[in-house]
């Protein structure tokens, strides 16, 4: 049986714990004890020491006793800012929320959460169960970073549930999309703006026009582009020798997504070509898109697990990326499920008891599955 105060408890437990991205390791140490106690082995790589953080990612194999491949679970450890002396509020009603000042953590907290006592509550029933694979990746939050340079190597399992999504326990996104980020450094040159502005380049003046033409928001099916920052300029009498703009691009489809960050450089390079300044343009890829078939069987076991609980279930295409799609990206055909969180990165986030039991019961379906 699952134990309902043992989850409360746990929860208001781990989310006490501070764990921004790149500073997961108190957190990690929790989790390592505790599933250690539970029998799995347990590894730490060196993915911390890639971003200057205190901790790696976290992998962890416990053998089961029903012939199949592994199963794979997975939560992130990290949570977003503001995310320093949270603490888990329970109401009457069986929400759980923070004071206000915070986020409360349930992402992804819930999902790590839910994966601690499904595996308690199959051990003390003494359930058959599958061989059990746990990943638990720091740094999700920005852009993914622990799973970029995760040895997916040790990884045997061919299926994965990422326990990453937000909305009721039944949901899971089956499609995400590439994300990629671009800088732009425009270079002009400085000059006196009182004395002598004709003999400069004004780098902001020309970042404006650059923005004017570019298109943003949603320009159309399945695609977005942003411009989020922009940074420029070292005093009101100087004319900008330089100016930095920063934003992303996603959809549903990698290559409309290669195609728009071209079109983004072409408009720099016209307008930069038009005003004698210089331009250098840098991308990243945050995550690549996936989508994965209704029919396979990833999916159709999940379904199965929902509705041994009566729980509805919703399958989505998510505009955010997730481990998952870094798990795709390498051989691991995976969904990514609600857990039990809601009103993400705010501080309105909240849980609710009952979603997380439901979530619980999913997994537990899912290891003791046969077939």
């Amino acid at each position: 049986m699952i134990n309902r105060e043992r989850i409360v408890k746990e929860f208001c437990r781990l989310v006490s714990i501070d764990s921004v991205s790149y500073k997961e390791r108190e957190l990690a140490d929790a989790m390592i004890q505790s599933l250690e106690e539970l029998g799995f082995e347990i590894e730490e790589d060196s993915a911390g020491e890639h971003y200057n953080g205190n901790c790696g990612n976290l992998y962890g194999y416990l053998p089961g006793n029903v012939e199949g491949d592994p199963i794979l679970f997975s939560s992130h450890l990290d949570t977003v800012e503001p995310g320093i002396g949270k603490t888990a509020i329970v109401h009457e009603d069986g929400t759980i929320t923070s004071d206000g000042t915070t986020v409360l953590g349930a992402d992804d907290i819930s999902g790590l959460v839910s994966i601690l006592e499904a595996v308690r509550s199959i051990k003390e029933q003494g359930l058959p169960h599958r061989s059990i694979e746990v990943l638990l990746p720091i740094a999700e939050e920005v852009y993914l970073r622990g799973t970029e340079v995760f040895d997916f190597s040790k990884i045997k399992a061919k299926e994965a549930y990422v326990l990453d999504l937000d909305g009721p326990v039944g949901r899971a996104a089956i499609q995400a999309p590439t994300l990629l980020s671009f800088t732009i450094k425009i270079i002009g040159k400085a000059a006196h703006a009182g004395f002598a502005p004709e003999q400069g380049i004004n780098a902001i003046a020309i970042a404006a026009q650059a923005i004017s033409r570019i298109r943003q928001g949603r320009i159309g099916e399945g695609m977005t582009v942003n411009i989020g920052t922009i940074e420029g300029g070292k005093a009101r009498n100087i004319v900008s020798e330089e100016c930095v703009l920063r934003g992303e691009v996603r959809s549903s489809q990698h290559e409309k997504a290669v195609a728009e960050i071209e079109l983004i450089e072409a408009v720099i390079r016209e307008i930069t070509e038009e005003y004698q300044a210089k331009y250098e343009f840098e991308t990243s890829i945050g995550c690549l898109a996936y989508e994965i078939a209704k029919d396979h069987p990833v999916i159709t076991r999940f379904q199965k697990a929902c509705d041994k609980i009566d729980c509805p279930v919703e399958l989505v295409s998510t505009f955010g990326g997730s481990d998952n799609n870094n798990f795709v990206k390498n051989g691991i055909t995976g969904i990514v499920m609600s857990c039990g969180m809601n009103q993400v990165h705010s501080c309105k986030e909240y849980t609710e008891i009952d979603e997380l039991e439901r979530c619980t019961s999913i997994l537990i379906n899912l290891l003791t599955d046969r077939e």
